[in-house]
């Protein structure tokens, strides 16, 4: 046991290179957690784990009578407000034309009410705005193309605003990263661009991968740190080890 110890976890010099040994698991190279950003209770769920979907795609949505009506009062009000404006506007230009011959407080009198119709017309347009945003939020709709690995939620559930609840979990449908740790005391040798040999758990087959990116801190608790390697085609969750080939 002590001589497999020291296989792997030494570090082997060969010429003026050097190979530090690390482990990884396999992950998507794009995951997210979705959710709703407003409370309600699940109308309709439109995807189940697995499904492969595309970038705007509808997921979910809340039931929304309420809300879909007063955005429909909104929009009917933003409709009385522009007549309004249109008529008092055409009022106090009619006036203009006449202004030598009429008192000037009637005129103040138009000039107001033009004025006050243009106020609540900006007004109406605020709250269609804040109505259309509300609505849209009874929707949740695929950030980019993907699989869906995880449901968790079904029409009838109840989800807040103030506690955002994950509903689904996606991945990008190809792209995977292996996911690396090696011991810490090596961080001044690992760097971007170098290659890492591995096999996978229960394949012998030996591949190979270039070092994309090096996490900046170190987990205190195992004392590792990560790195990662673009490596496609692959399942995720897979894991397995290798050695990442340092200039040393």
């Amino acid at each position: 046991m002590k001589k497999i110890f020291i296989l792997l976890t030494a570090l082997a010099v060969f010429g003026n290179s050097a190979e530090i040994y690390a482990t990884f698991q396999v992950e998507a190279s794009k995951s997210s957690n979705l959710a709703f950003d407003t409370s309600g209770i699940v109308k309709t769920v439109y995807v189940n784990q697995a499904s492969v979907v595309k970038k705007g795609d509808l997921l979910a949505e809340l039931h929304n009578g309420e809300i879909k009506s007063s955005l429909e009062v909104a929009k009917a009000s933003l409709a009385s407000s522009e007549v309004a404006v249109k008529f008092a506007k055409k009022d106090y230009e009619r006036q203009l034309k006449v202004k030598d011959l009429i008192d000037e407080a009637q005129l103040d009198k138009y000039a107001f009410a033009y004025e006050n119709a243009e106020a609540k017309l900006k007004e109406a347009k605020a709250n269609l705005a804040q109505k259309k945003i509300l609505y849209e939020k009874t929707f949740l709709y695929a950030p980019y193309s993907g699989v869906i690995y995880e449901k968790i939620v079904d029409p009838g559930d109840a989800v807040s605003g103030a506690m955002l609840r994950t509903i689904f979990k996606i991945q990008n449908a190809k792209g995977r990263k292996l996911v690396l740790e090696f011991d810490q005391k090596y961080w001044k040798d690992v760097k971007a661009g170098q290659t890492f040999k591995f096999t996978l758990d229960g394949d012998a087959q030996i591949r190979s991968g270039k070092i994309s990116k090096i996490y900046p801190s170190s987990n205190s608790a195992n004392r590792k740190i990560k790195a990662e390697v673009a490596y496609d085609n692959l399942i995720v969750g897979l894991f397995g080890n290798g050695y990442i080939t340092t200039n040393k």
